[in-house]
């Protein structure tokens, strides 16, 4: 329930605080003096589209504050938790939309999306348009509305699901099987490039082994001549290296003193003389071992050629084959086996089987909601004084399944004796189209487990007697909840638990709007000033009879 709505710089708005309790209470004032604003103020903390347009002029940001009970509200509360957001008995719900258009939107002072602040303010309110009328010219609205009647939205949330995943799946089945020919022949493609790939069978690191083994067999002569020329150089005879420092050495140890320096160059000499030996040993192991190998090339050389081939063709360098490989290998897994198109006709089958499944839980919801729903705005429409009048909910098939279920559903009505049922657009008046719209919401809001409901002048274009069993209705709703309505009846206003006054003023410079709620007196020259415009003594007496009809 509605506990306090706080608005500030809001339209022509500048401070509001209004404090709501259980009951109907109503929301009256002369035309134009701004009533729906705090409804529309409402629908901001709720979750509505805003922009820098509803900012008081002059002010930096509109803020907007309501307080709901939540504590006889398990979904509510539920879902705060789930949010990780505090859920005690109270929430408050907070919206600010500054003068550059920038809106920010808090739930007990944290930030939260615009989505979820919409998402938990369905749960608390259910508000009713003026307009609701013209909407109910359309069959989406049918639809919804006898959903939520039978409380059957789960089920219809459920059926849309199912149908997503069934076309989901079906538009990649058409694209598959359109393509079907084209998907064949690049499967043979890379069959055939893949078997090519691997009968090359390169391996990792196998070409630069090949190119430096290449390397090595065109050059064997060179090798082995310049290994026999170092061979000589090294170890081959009078005047080589090797010769060279043992006669250094022999001159340091010849010297008549040894200085520290020259031990130094002795014992590198030394190590010179032996690395040189081993190199000598060494150089000739590599000579007795060293072939040249005609044949070995060839076939090195073949292989390389080969490669170099495949790469050529394939356009890439010789060391991406491998990269190239797993690529198309890929691929060839991505397109899938040929009898992929098969099992995927067989997926849309199944997916298909269950959207229906789902769809005729659905439609048998409907159906018994549809003739309840229809039996319980009679009823209404003979209150409204439509007592011939006879509405009915046609469910018909629908050509092609849809997200919504498999039928169309229609509020027709039949406004005569004998008259068959048609579109309400087709036979009700502007002012039987109204009634019919509150009959509908008056029973729907009956069963809505939203503790909240505001209505917005939904009694536009009723009067008289009928004004009065509008009032009625509203205060039965009340009886069993909360109710907030926007009206211009004087019937209404009365029948009301509580009446609030919207007021418009000007200083001269700029207009505010002002809310009180009324008391007594006050209350009496209101619905005085409703009745006739003006509060004459013979207006304030049937005033007075009416608030004491309550």
């Amino acid at each position: 329930m509605l506990l306090h709505l706080s608005i500030s710089q809001f339209t022509l708005v500048d401070q509001l605080e209004l404090e709501f309790g259980p009951g109907t209470s109503t929301l009256t004032g002369e035309t134009g003096a701004g009533k729906s604003i705090t409804l529309d103020a409402l629908g901001l903390a709720l979750g509505d589209r805003g922009n820098a347009e509803l900012v008081r002029a002059g002010a930096n940001r509109a803020d907007i504050h309501a307080t709901f009970d939540i504590a006889d509200h398990k979904e509510a509360r539920d879902w705060l938790e789930e949010q990780e957001l505090d859920a005690g008995r109270e929430v408050i719900l907070r919206r600010t939309i500054g003068a550059d258009g920038r809106s920010r939107a808090y739930i007990n002072g944290q930030p939260v999306t615009l989505l979820q602040l919409r998402t938990l303010g369905e749960q608390l309110i259910d508000i009713h348009s003026q307009h609701e009328h013209q909407s109910l010219l359309k069959k989406e609205t049918h639809r919804r509305l006898l959903d939520e009647y039978g409380h059957a939205e789960g089920q219809a949330a459920e059926v849309r699901i199912h149908f997503k995943t069934w076309q989901d799946q079906y538009r990649r089945y058409r694209k598959l099987a359109d393509s079907a020919e084209e998907t064949q022949a690049r499967r043979d493609l890379l069959e055939y490039q893949l078997e090519e790939l691997e009968q090359l069978d390169l391996k990792a690191g196998e070409l630069e082994e090949l190119e430096s083994e290449q390397r090595q067999l065109a050059n064997a002569g060179d090798i082995l001549n310049g290994s026999y020329q170092l061979a000589a150089l090294l170890n081959g005879g009078e005047g080589d290296i090797a010769e060279q420092l043992h006669r250094a050495l022999q001159l340091v140890g010849a010297m008549p003193e040894q200085t520290p320096a020259l031990a130094e160059v002795a014992q590198m000499l030394d190590s010179a003389r032996i690395q040189v030996d081993e190199a000598a040993s060494t150089l000739s192991r590599h000579i007795d071992r060293f072939e040249m190998d005609p044949e070995r090339l060839a076939e090195v050389e073949e292989r390389l050629s080969a490669i170099y081939s495949v790469a050529r063709k394939h356009r890439v360098q010789p060391d991406q084959l491998p990269e190239l490989q797993l690529q198309w290998q890929q691929e060839l897994e991505e397109i899938g086996a040929p009898d992929a198109l098969d099992k995927m006709a067989a997926d849309c089958d199944q997916l298909e089987q269950a959207y229906r499944t789902s769809a005729a839980k659905l439609t048998k919801l409907r159906n018994a909601a549809a003739k309840q729903l229809a039996t319980a705005v009679n009823a209404q429409l003979a209150d409204l004084a439509m007592p011939h009048a006879r509405v009915e909910l046609a469910l018909t098939e629908q050509e092609k399944p849809s997200a919504s279920g498999l039928e169309e559903v229609e509020i027709l009505i039949s406004t005569n004796p004998g008259q068959p049922p048609r579109a309400l657009g087709k036979i009700a008046s502007g002012g039987e189209l109204s009634r019919v719209s509150l009959a509908v919401q008056v029973v729907t809001a009956q069963t809505s487990r939203t503790p909240t409901l505001v209505f917005d002048e939904v009694d536009v274009g009723i009067g008289g007697a009928t004004g009065d069993v509008v009032g009625k209705l509203l205060r039965q709703l009340g009886e069993r909840g909360q109710v907030i309505c926007v009206t211009h009846l004087a019937q209404v206003a009365a029948r009301a638990h509580r009446q609030y006054l919207v007021e418009k003023h000007s200083d001269g410079e700029a207009a505010f709007v002002a809310l009180r709620e009324l008391k007594n007196a006050e209350r009496s020259a209101e619905v005085a000033r409703m009745l006739g415009g003006e509060a004459t003594a013979q207006s304030l007496a049937h005033a007075e009879e009416m608030l004491s009809r309550r």
